[in-house]
Parts: C-alpha cells; structure tokens; sequence
C-alpha cells in the first residue's frame, strides 16, 4: 500500500488528478458516502461507544454491562465462550476447561434472560458476537417475554458463514447450512425485528490472523456479495434488508492506511450496491461501519503500550466517521477485558471526543492529496482482488477446498515472520525492550486470570434434568424435519429454545439433517 516502502514523501495536485468531488467524494451523508454515511452527526456529537464484554455465568456479563452503562457507555457488546462460538454446551465433554474464560457462557433462553435482566432492551444497541440464529432468537424472546415489542430492538450480530471454520470457531457446519441460517436470519430479522443490524460482515475476526486491509475488505466484500445474491434468489428485494447491512471492520497502526480503508469502503459498498444490485433506498447505499480496534497490534510485553496503541486506532476511527467504536483492552494479550482495561477503553474514546474537538468538523481529512490518493487506491486494489476472488469459481468450493485456509495461513507466517525479523516494528516486544524483571507496569492487572466457570456445568445438567423432556423432543424433531426441507430455521430454533432445547442440540440436530455427525467429537449422543 502507499503507506508502506512505497509512499511518497510529499502528495501533488497531480496524485489526484480526475477527482470528481461530485461523483467520487459529494458532503457526508450523499452518494457515494465517501465522507461519511450521515450528513450530520448523530445528537450526543459522536459514535456509539462500547467496549466488548463477556465473561463467566450470564450474571457476571451482566455486571459488566451494567457497570459499562454506568461509567458512560451508549452501547454494549457481547462475546460467547470459546463454547458458546462453537455451539457447544458448556456440559459437553470438550468445553470443560474453556467455559466462561475468553467470553460469557450462552447455550438456553434462561440464559439470555439473565443477560439482560434489568436493561432496558429498547433503550440501548447491544451487538451480538455470537452465533448469529441463536443470538436474535435469544434477545427476540427475552423481549417478548418482558412485553418489549420487538420491533423496537436496536443492536447487530455477525454473520460468519465463510470463513468460521478456517479462522474463528469451527462449529463444524457443512457450506450450505451455515449460508443458509445466515439467510434464515436476516430474512427473519428483516420482518420482525426491522431496526436491527442481522448483516454484520464481521472483517476483524478474520483479519486479526494477520491480513492486510485490502484482503481485509476483499474478503468481506465477497462474503457480502454472496448472501445479498441468496437473499436475492428468495425473492427478497434488495432494498427490504440493505439497510441493515453494516460492516465491523479492524483498525490496526497504520493510521492513513486504515482511514482510507474505511472511506473506500464506504464508496465501494454504494457503487456495489446501487450499480450491480439495483438499491435505491439511500439507507441501502451508505453502510454503517463500527470497528474494534486491533487486539493483534497488542504486546504480552509492556501492557501499558497498548493503551497508546488503542489512541491512536481510536483516534483514526473518529477521524474516519465510524458508527461505532470498541477499544481492545490493554489486557487482551492475557484476557478478555477486565473492569481496569474496560474503564481505561471507554475513558480514551471519551476524551477524544469531549476533549480533542475531533467530531467538531466532518471528515477533516477529507481533501489531503494523500489521503484521497491512498483511498482511491485502496478502492481500486479491494475491487481487484474481489474479482480475482469471484473469478476462481463459486465460494462454496473455496471454502471447501481449503483456499481461503491457505490464505490466512499464509497472513499468520507473513506477520510473524516480519515481527521476527523486525520489519514490522512493535514497541516493546522487537525494539525498545526491558529486562523482564522490570516490565511491571500493569502487568499484575493483565495477568489476573479467570478461572473456568465450572459451576456453569452443574448448572446446565441441572436443567436438562427439570425440563419437560418430551417437548423437548417434540420441538428437536421439527428442527430436524425443517432442515431437511427448505423453510426458514428461525421458527424452529425459537420453538426449540422455548421448549427447553439447548443450542448444542439444536445445532447437532440440524447436522445430522445435512448428512453430517450429531456430535463432531464423538462424545455425546443424538437426544432424538
């Protein structure tokens, strides 16, 4: 990229030469959205601030999030379990180490029901990194059960049906199925919870092995464009769930290079969706974009660096006109944030915004010869590498075949290789190190661990044991008998999950529909 070796030293009128400010830049809030997808800012002056949350039983995350709200956040986000992602009960033989460690412990609606006890559902946006049928069926029936109409539910979830296998949580899903309850979903959450984000193209995950920012985007552009195409083929028109469409992407040091990200990703989305897939509502065309911070660009090595590191991405991300904003704590190279990195992560996007004057002026940048140089380039070289993508056959058999496997392997040997041999210069862990005995400073806070929540297990046997074990049946049947046919899952999941059905069931039933194992492990039996 041209923040690399190959950026030049001074940018010209001549590195912009055939700029339309009408058709390629236009003021925040008009096509193409370049410069912001509002024309104004929202009424408290900035993005939503919220710092990723989970931990433990749901009551503890639920602390969190109240302790969040409390210290100033006006957003909340959660992240299962390393079980939880895996749709894995957590009384399943594999989970027992890992339950409540790096997120919160979700696998029946009485536990989405103590997650948010005493929030006010209709009042906050609360992101869900969770498997994304069981996270909307969750919320939907936990509001519906406190009479919050749905349709008032404000919040997202991810949507990771390509690459979960290769380079997140593997829940061991055919292709086809994991497309298919991505599509269930939205199309669900489309008609019935119609203010809420069930598109989230989640970029970070997959970029934090070790991706640059044009096969960042590029890979979550074809993702996109593959679940728009089968919402299309459904019969849905394009404008009935694009609006809902938003994209969390990563936010690493190379502060230009990440705001040109964004601002090319922004035009690119609108080009995309106006000129190949027909939209026309202006909500179709300017994507809301949110960012999480980089928790690669984070160092076991001197922790308090990481709360420069988390400054400077946060302050490219405001700079950028983001929606939304998550700080990665200072402790993410040990854990998941504890009640130090999580205050330390709301405080530094506080001050930017009440103390630098940053939301003053709408996208500051705009009109730099090297920014709006580097944001065409990245357009162009996020579009090449798309087509490339598309060219090589239908997505299915990438995936299948281990292509896009190869190429985050390939991105984790790149970035430890250059972190080795100090091509990529990190503060602390390759240049500018301290005797172990020295680098003290936060360390005791970042290497507070947390132990499994093991109570968790008890718990979970407990209520399989209490529950009405022939609805539970019943409800795990018509799960089963839908997957094989071609309906939408969500009216099932939600059955199932309201006769007692726990998500591990859920999901194994739906692979044994699909030909595959009950349990990928071998180590638990099919309940029907």
């Amino acid at each position: 990229m041209a923040s690399d070796a190959t950026a030049k030293t001074i940018y010209r009128p001549d590195d912009v030469a055939g700029l339309s400010y009408a058709e390629d830049l236009n003021d925040p809030g008009a096509y193409p959205y370049t410069r912001g997808a509002r024309a104004a800012r929202p009424k408290l002056g900035a993005w939503i601030q919220r710092e990723l949350s989970g931990e433990g039983a749901p009551s503890r995350t639920n602390a969190q999030f109240k302790y969040l709200i409390d210290s100033g956040a006006n957003g909340l986000d959660v992240i299962g379990d390393t079980p939880t992602m895996a749709c894995l009960d957590p009384d399943h033989p594999a989970s027992a180490h890992a339950v409540g460690t790096q997120g919160v412990s979700l696998c029946s609606l009485p536990d989405y029901r103590e997650l948010y006890a005493d929030l006010p559902l209709d009042g906050l946006t609360i992101s869900h990194s969770l498997p994304a049928s069981f996270g909307i069926a969750g919320l939907y029936l936990a509001a519906k059960e406190r009479g919050i109409a749905p349709a008032r539910l404000r919040g997202s979830t991810i949507q990771a049906p390509f690459y979960c296998e290769d380079c997140g949580y593997s829940i061991h899903m055919p292709f086809d199925l994991r497309v298919r309850l991505a599509a269930d979903s939205i199309e669900f959450a489309a008609r019935e919870m119609p203010k809420f984000h069930a598109f989230i193209e989640d970029t970070y995950y997959i970029s934090e092995g070790g991706l640059d920012p044009v096969e960042e985007m590029a890979l979550g552009f074809v993702e996109i464009r593959y679940i728009v195409r089968e919402l299309l083929r459904r019969g849905l028109a394009i404008d009935s769930f694009a609006p809902r469409i938003a994209i969390l992407v990563n936010c690493r040091m190379d502060f230009f290079t990440e705001i040109a990200k964004i601002r090319a990703t922004r035009r690119l989305f609108a080009r995309m969706l106006r000129e190949e897939f027909g939209a026309t509502d202006p909500r179709s065309l300017a994507v809301n974009i949110a960012s999480h911070t980089s928790g690669l660009s984070l160092t076991a090595q001197q922790p308090v660096n990481n709360i420069v590191r988390g400054t400077v991405q946060a302050l490219a991300l405001a700079l950028s006109g983001v929606q939304a904003i998550e700080v990665s704590g200072f402790d993410e190279a040990f854990r998941t944030p504890s009640p130090e990195a999580h205050l330390v992560g709301l405080r530094t996007q506080q001050v930017i915004q009440l103390e630098a004057d940053v939301t003053k002026v709408m996208d500051p940048l705009g009109g730099s010869y090297y920014v709006e140089a580097l944001t065409n380039e990245m357009e162009q070289r996020i579009l090449a590498l798309v087509e490339r993508i598309e060219a090589m056959g239908d997505a299915s058999g990438l995936c299948d075949n281990g292509w896009f496997r190869g190429l985050f392997q390939d991105a984790m040997e790149r970035y430890a290789r250059e972190i080795r041999d100090g091509e990529r210069a990190q503060v602390g862990a390759n240049i500018h190190r301290v005797p172990d005995d020295e680098d003290t400073l936060l360390r005791e806070v970042a290497e507070r661990k947390i132990e499994p929540c093991r109570e968790r297990i008890d718990a979970i046997r407990a209520f399989k044991r209490a529950r009405p074990a022939g609805d539970v049946a019943a409800a795990l049947r018509e799960v089963h008998r839908v997957a094989r046919g071609a309906d939408n899952l969500m009216a099932p999941i939600i059955a199932a999950m309201m006769a007692g059905a726990t998500m591990g069931e859920i999901t194994g039933v739906m692979r044994t529909a699909y030909g595959r194992v009950y349990d990928p492990f071998g180590m638990t039996a099919c309940p029907i």
